[in-house]
């Protein structure tokens, strides 16, 4: 059987995963991290679901490549549709947008049914996904932030719970940032939001000589008010 290699991100997305579980993995591309969590005895069986026809055959033909079609389901279909309620017991949704992630949970809300664990891996937007976690009862329990080939990444774990219970302090700052992260803030969260930090103040910058349009003003404003955030975060000295 094929020894299979993850990438840093995937791998960290697999170490969430609770042993024992039914998988679904929703945008699975290649099919690596069923197979991955399969051959590592982290997971009974899996489903692997694609939208797009490429990457549904590249899952297909993985999976029969590392002769795991008896335990690894690929199907083909848009977010939580390729699956049933009370199919799955974690859900790995990898390397999407946070609206597009959002988007997939709100429409596929009642095939949530049974499931235990999400492990959500944004590639932007975390903030989205972390508000929908809130307005739906699923309390976030882990998170974490690593670099990988130059991008930055974070992983948001949740489970049917409290979901308000990580933002009791601080509740607008660790939407944004990730509760579990700020109180880490190890040297990836530092550089991903002093290089954000830049970023908004270069836009600011922009805006104050730009046209002073109603949506100019908002976007300055809503800006100050993320920096003001993020600033008091990271300590950092207003020069």
């Amino acid at each position: 059987m094929n020894e299979l290699k993850l990438s840093k991100r995937l791998e960290a997305v697999s170490s969430f995963i609770p042993k024992n579980s039914i998988l679904a993995d929703i945008g699975s591309d290649h099919a690596y991290l069923p197979c991955y969590a399969y051959l590592k005895g982290l997971i009974e069986r899996a489903v692997a679901g694609e939208v797009v026809e490429g990457p549904y055959q590249s899952a297909k033909e993985q999976v029969t490549k590392t002769e795991l079609t008896a335990v690894i389901d690929v199907r083909k279909g848009n977010g939580l549709e390729v699956i049933s309620p009370n199919e799955v017991t974690c859900i790995t949704i990898a390397g999407m947008g946070g609206t597009l992630i959002q988007s997939i949970l709100e429409n596929g809300k009642e095939k949530l049914e049974g499931v235990q664990t999400l492990i959500l891996q944004p590639n932007i937007g975390a903030k989205k996904v972390r508000e929908w976690l809130v307005a739906n009862e699923w309390e976030l329990v882990a998170e974490k932030i690593l670099e990988d080939e130059g991008r930055i990444y974070e992983i948001l774990v949740a489970e049917r719970g409290d979901s308000e219970k990580p933002y009791e302090k601080k509740k607008a700052a660790s939407l944004l940032l990730g509760p579990f992260l700020a109180k880490e803030k190890n040297a990836v969260f530092i550089q991903k939001w002093s290089q954000e930090l830049e970023h908004w103040k270069k836009i600011v910058s922009q805006l104050e000589v730009a046209a002073p349009t109603e949506s100019n003003q908002e976007k300055k404003k809503e800006l100050q008010y993320k920096i003001q955030l993020v600033e008091e975060e990271l300590d950092v000295e207003n020069s």
